[in-house]
């Protein structure tokens, strides 16, 4: 993507189901939980960038011996310098001594980090200060090892206010109002009542109070916490949590909106946001990873059985589709093949643009993400091409010369690396006009390859704000002077704000609305704007599930196609020479090529939850209003 947008978080977690013995003996290391965690995180790293942490449980440890670990960053390497951190902590523990790291028993006693239950966070931030405060795992402690909460997550909720204002119904006095913490004490409160309620039950029946701790652990039932907790959440969640004596759990929200997958043997259960790190680090075939239900928990017990149980019924699926265009790494087998789909189905709108004129079009894409579309749009455009040739075959029959096959055989699709993406630059300049001219070279371009005749077609996974695209990419395409600029985009255009995890908050950013509004100028009819805020606003206080997206109305005068040739109009740079076409994906091409993530909320604005609806009026007003602040 040529507009940089705050990816989703990424979560990881590892249970092992054997001593640490089994570990050291079968692998030769009692890290082996720590390395397999390093992996996790190391290859999702794409999904967060501004910070990162992990979280560590050791189980069946004496009183008084430390038995959580907890580690957080916001270092511009935050995976790396958590990582030394820990290692440096077990060089200094051991005094340099080789042998006492190969003791798993002595680690456990000795060292943070050396237990069996592992969890961790890649965080892109949505909100406030990049603070290591922000940074996940929460943890919320308790002396009883029972009512310690550990808490991570990929995930946003649309009701906030609502969340805090519960917690301050049942007596608490929550430090902020964040999602997060929200979310976290609300499980929190449900953890002390099980609690509250066996220790009465237990001392009823007459047992010693050190002997019940124990008893709780076994007893507190995980499934039914979760579902008192999550009742009221309103938003797309992949939640993680450990408890102080050992279970863990990870839910999914009922829409499916944000992506968790498992894998279990008899030695690890292993959670991830992605398929692939999982293939990866563990070395297992694809067959054997599994896609948490929505709406379900799977839940692992102290003793490291596992079992999925579901906690809020399944709504209908509406998981992310860009998840498929963008965030995920795009080596998941079925990602893989989807984005390639992806750039086959805008073919034949491609070479429309160019009118069927393959000879004189050089082909190529925007780094890094869009490169998978880029080869769907190649397939496409060779299989045209082979038809093309194939027909000018028959037709001519045998009157044609070996020289004119040969001609003919010998036309191929001019395919290019065009752009260039720099290291990134820092704009560090504070002057407006110095910043402007540093984005403007965060891409460079081939020269000596597109001729004044030709067509230069991009692809670029999508195109949310496009100021990369009018401020750097468009520019330095236009120096190789083709006759045309064709940029495609491999999603549709992104008209709706984001309230599930991702920070894509404010109308005003989206190129497409506007557009949108400019058409509304252009035409007289400027008064829709108002009439939409009008409604927007008389909705303001019902409940969420009567709430209607009015925002759509601003779109509904116009064709996509009209849409496209506004943004065309409004990123085209003033001393550009080249004819300026965009196109970008149908919604119906991305149903067919994501068949099984129809979420398409960040395009048609059929948001899943019904807080979605109350967020996109409220950001529309925002935006009417003058207000830059988020709207969720």
């Amino acid at each position: 993507m040529s507009d940089p947008i705050k990816h989703e978080c990424g979560i990881a977690m590892v249970r092992l189901r054997k001593p640490l013995t089994y570990y050291q003996e079968k692998y030769g290391t009692a890290f082996y939980g720590l390395s397999k965690m390093y992996l996790l995180m190391e290859k999702q790293h794409n999904r967060g960038q501004d910070g990162a942490g992990i979280a560590n449980i050791k189980l069946d440890v004496a009183p008084g011996e430390r038995y959580i670990s907890r580690k957080r960053s916001i270092d511009p390497k935050p995976i790396q310098e958590i990582f030394q951190h820990i290692n440096n902590t077990f060089q200094d523990r051991s005094g340099g001594d080789p042998e006492k790291l190969k003791d798993p028993i002595w680690l456990k006693h000795n060292t943070p980090f050396s237990g069996e239950l592992f969890l961790g966070h890649l965080r892109y931030g949505t909100y406030g200060k990049n603070a290591i405060e922000a940074c996940h795992p929460f943890l919320r402690q308790n002396n009883w090892m029972t009512r310690n909460l550990i808490v991570a997550g990929n995930f946003n909720m649309t009701n906030v206010d609502e969340l805090f204002d519960q917690l301050v119904d049942l007596g608490q006095h929550p430090k902020e109002k964040a999602d997060t913490i929200t979310v976290m004490e609300k499980i929190g409160h449900f953890l002390d009542e099980a609690n509250e309620e066996l220790y009465a039950k237990f001392k009823n029946e007459g047992l010693e109070k050190r002997d019940i701790s124990g008893k709780i652990a076994k007893a507190l039932d995980i499934p039914e916490i979760l579902i008192n907790a999550s009742k009221k959440w309103d938003g797309g969640y992949a939640m993680a949590g450990l408890f102080g004596h050992g279970d863990a759990f990870v839910l999914r929200d009922p829409n499916g909106i944000r992506p968790a997958f498992y894998y279990a043997d008899d030695e690890v259960v292993v959670v991830a946001s992605e398929r692939p790190v999982i293939q990866t680090a563990f070395n297992v075939p694809i067959e054997t990873i599994h896609e948490i239900p929505r709406g379900n928990a799977l839940i692992v017990k102290k003793d490291g059985q596992y079992d999925l149980h579901e906690i809020n019924a399944p709504l209908e699926n509406k998981a992310c589709s860009f998840e498929r265009i963008y965030f995920s790494r795009g080596n998941d087998k079925d990602i893989y093949k989807e984005r390639l789909e992806l750039g086959r189905s805008l073919t034949n709108r491609v070479l429309k643009s160019v009118d069927y004129d393959t000879r004189n079009t050089v082909v190529s894409f925007i780094p890094n993400t869009a490169e998978l579309s880029f080869y769907g749009l190649k397939d496409g455009l060779e299989e045209y091409l082979n038809e093309k040739k194939k027909d000018a075959i028959l037709n001519g029959g045998r009157q044609l010369s070996a020289e004119t096959v040969r001609e003919i055989l010998g036309e191929r699709l001019r395919v290019e690396k065009i752009a260039w993406k720099d290291v990134k630059l820092r704009t560090f300049i504070a002057e407006d006009s110095s910043r402007d001219e540093l984005v403007s070279h965060v891409y460079d371009t081939s020269y000596g390859i597109v001729k004044p005749e030709d067509n230069l077609v991009v692809i670029d996974d999508s195109i949310v704000r496009g100021t990369t695209l009018k401020q750097s990419i468009l520019r330095i395409l236009d120096r190789l002077h083709p006759k045309k600029i064709v940029v495609v985009s491999s999603a549709p255009q992104i008209r709706y704000p984001d309230c599930y995890g991702i920070d894509m908050a404010k109308m005003g950013d989206f190129i497409a609305f506007r557009a949108a509004i400019a058409l509304l100028k252009d035409r007289g009819m400027e008064s829709r704007v108002q009439e939409v805020y009008e409604k927007a606003k008389a909705q303001v206080g019902i409940a969420d599930s009567e709430v209607k997206n009015f925002v759509k109305e601003i779109y509904d005068p116009f064709t996509p196609e009209e849409i496209s040739i506004k943004i065309a109009e409004i990123l085209r740079p003033k001393e550009m020479k080249a004819d300026l076409e965009i196109i970008f994906q149908s919604i119906g091409t991305l149903h067919k090529a994501c068949p099984d993530h129809p979420g398409d909320w960040y395009f048609t604005g059929d948001f899943p939850t019904p807080g979605g609806n109350r967020v996109v009026n409220k950001a529309f007003m925002y935006f009417v209003e003058g207000r830059t602040e988020r709207a969720y």
